[in-house]
C-alpha cells in the first residue's frame, strides 16, 4: 500500500510516517512538504492508495487542495489530519469528499483505527458535540454556512443503531455507495437502477437516519459505528443485508 503524507512540518511528517508504518510491512510512505510538492508527486505517479492531508500548508489552503485532489483523483481516498478539531472544519472536509478527519491531538491508536476504517471503505470523523452550547459560528461562504447549519440541525436528532434503521437490502446498497461519496448517477449505474429510483432510495435512507443531507448521513453512520465499537462500513453493509 502506498501512502502520501502532505504536511509542511518535518517533525510531524516523521511522526506520521512512523505511525503509518504500523499498518503493515507492505506500506510505503512518501512525503510532500507543500501543496506544490504534492501536486508534482501525484503528477509523476498517481498510483497511491491513500493521502493524508494537513489543512494548513505554507503555500496552499488545505481545503482548496482537497477540492483539487477530489476532482483530479476521485478514486483516491483523502484523510484530513489537522491541528483544528472545529466542528465546522470537520463538516466542510467531509462535505468536500474527505474520507476521514483526524485531529493531530488524537492518539496513535485512534489514527491507525481511522485509517483502517477508511481503507475498509468507511468514513471516519472524530466524536463531535454540537448541542446548543457548542454551535459553530457561521462564517465563510454561503455554502459553508449552510453546511454548518445542517450540522447543527443534525445534532438535535437521535440516530438509532444500524440494526434499527429498517433498511431494505437495496437501500442498504445505496447507503453503502452513498458513504463512499458516489453521486446518484454512479450509484444508479453500479446498481442497474434509474436515477429517479436512486433518489427515492436516498430519500428513504436519510429519513431512516433522521438527517437531511448526505453529509449528515456520513457523519451519523460514522458516529454510530464508533458507538458500536469501531466497526467499519464493510461489516456494516453485511449487518444491513443479513438482518
Amino acid at each position: 500500500m502506498k501512502v502520501l503524507l502532505i504536511d509542511d512540518h518535518p517533525l510531524i511528517l516523521a511522526a506520521l510516517q512512523s505511525v503509518i508504518q504500523g499498518l503493515g510491512d507492505n506500506v510505503t510512505v512518501s512525503a510532500a512538504d507543500s501543496g506544490r510538492a504534492a501536486r508534482e508527486t501525484l503528477r509523476t505517479d498517481a498510483n497511491y492508495d491513500l493521502v493524508l492531508l494537513d489543512l494548513h500548508l505554507g503555500d496552499a489552503d488545505g481545503f482548496d487542495l482537497l477540492g483539487e485532489l477530489r476532482t483530479k483523483y476521485p478514486a483516491l481516498p483523502v484523510v484530513v489530519i489537522s491541528a483544528s478539531d472545529r466542528t465546522s472544519d470537520v463538516i466542510r472536509a467531509i462535505d468536500m469528499g474527505a474520507m476521514g478527519f483526524v485531529p493531530k491531538r488524537a492518539a496513535n491508536e485512534t489514527l491507525l483505527d481511522a485509517l483502517q476504517q477508511v481503507m475498509s471503505g468507511g468514513v471516519y470523523v472524530p466524536p463531535m458535540s454540537m448541542g446548543a452550547d457548542h454551535q459553530p459560528q457561521l462564517s465563510g461562504s454561503p455554502h459553508v454556512q449552510q453546511v454548518q447549519r445542517e450540522a447543527t440541525e443534525a445534532s438535535f436528532q437521535t440516530v438509532p443503531s444500524l440494526v434499527q434503521l429498517g433498511l431494505t437490502p437495496r437501500q442498504s446498497d445505496v447507503l453503502n455507495l452513498l458513504l463512499k461519496g458516489q453521486p446518484n448517477k454512479l450509484i444508479a449505474r453500479e446498481l442497474g437502477l434509474s436515477v429517479e429510483t436512486v433518489k427515492d432510495h436516498v430519500a428513504a435512507v436519510l429519513r431512516a437516519l433522521g438527517v437531511s443531507s448526505r453529509t449528515q448521513a456520513v457523519i451519523a453512520v460514522s458516529q454510530i459505528l464508533q458507538k458500536q465499537g469501531g466497526g467499519n462500513m464493510g461489516t456494516a453493509a453485511n449487518t444491513w443485508r443479513t438482518r
